[in-house]
């Protein structure tokens, strides 16, 4: 029995994280590191935005971010942000289906094409955009004969804004998708499913964590675009700027109060992104762990 304990309890402490036998100090130590860091690169750049949003009182904040040209940059942002996420949730939910359950050439080209708006300059992207769109780029001449304008104008917004956003729920999706496999896409055809429903009630519900994950970040990057959307906007008050470019101008033109009020929504709304992305972290590891303990029971069964 004795022996039987010492067993136990050596391989409990062979098991044990190394991290764990650190004296309390040392942990002590890197912890207050780590709070501290947050605190002068998180924390308090957070509190100086609603501080000096809020220097002049309410009355003035609000007037801030309810005056004609923040209200349309406001709209603007929030328009693009719904066009742009809805396009990427079906490019990311495709690209995914079709790299993660069938083999194809061009496979390695295309997951390729996705990383790019990772490895390109937002800056150089919307430069693309007027070389291709502008009234002096290769379409340029042709959109000016249809009466279309793209560059200086609210598509061109949303077409450089897509393309910076294209792969986060994509990227999100395919290593999920992979790691699945096709099993139970193959066992619900071969009970007669059509690829609809296979979709909707297997492979839809088995990523739908991971669906939300990729959307949250997609939707935080649209708001918050600022690199390639100064390219293509032309700047023009109350028609072209997004709340980042608004908060630029402001800013520039010294009305300090005005841009980190509008700042502050941007703030408020990438808290509150970062509040449902940790919801969603937490409910999708609560399922894996339910997953998990449902399966080791059934073994033990």
């Amino acid at each position: 029995m004795a022996g039987g304990v010492a067993s136990g309890t050596g391989t409990t402490r062979e098991a044990r994280s190394p991290v764990t036998t650190e004296p309390a100090f040392v942990r002590g130590l890197l912890i207050t590191l780590a709070l501290l860091f947050l605190s002068l690169f998180l924390f308090l750049p957070i509190v100086a935005v609603f501080a000096q949003a809020l220097e002049k009182g309410i009355g003035v904040y609000l007037a801030s971010i309810t005056e004609p040209n923040a209200w349309a940059a406001i709209q603007l942002t929030m328009l693009t942000t719904a066009i742009v996420v809805p396009v990427n949730i079906a490019f990311g939910l495709a690209a995914a289906w079709a790299i993660a359950k069938f083999e194809f050439k061009g496979k390695n080209l295309l997951i390729t094409l996705i990383d790019l708006p990772f490895t390109v300059s937002p800056v150089i992207s919307g430069l693309i955009f007027v070389l291709l769109f502008g009234l002096h780029g290769w379409l340029g001449g042709w959109l000016s004969d249809m009466n279309i304008q793209i560059i200086f104008a609210v598509p061109g917004i949303i077409l450089a804004t897509l393309f910076v956003t294209l792969p986060f729920v994509a990227r999100e999706l395919i290593p999920l998708m992979q790691s699945q496999g096709t099993e139970e896409e193959e066992t619900a055809l071969v009970l007669g499913a059509s690829g609809w429903q296979t979709f909707w009630r297997v492979t839809l519900p088995n990523i739908k964590w991971g669906l939300l994950y990729g959307v949250i970040l997609c939707s935080a990057r649209a708001m918050g675009e600022f690199g390639a959307v100064s390219v293509v906007s032309g700047h023009i008050r109350g028609l072209t700027n997004t709340m980042t470019l608004h908060v630029e101008i402001l800013y520039n033109e010294y009305n300090f109060t005005a841009a980190f009020a509008v700042a502050s929504l941007l703030t408020f709304l990438a808290l509150i992104t970062l509040v449902v992305k940790s919801l969603i972290e937490w409910r999708s590891r609560r399922q894996a762990e339910l997953e998990e303990q449902a399966a080791v029971e059934g073994d033990g069964q």
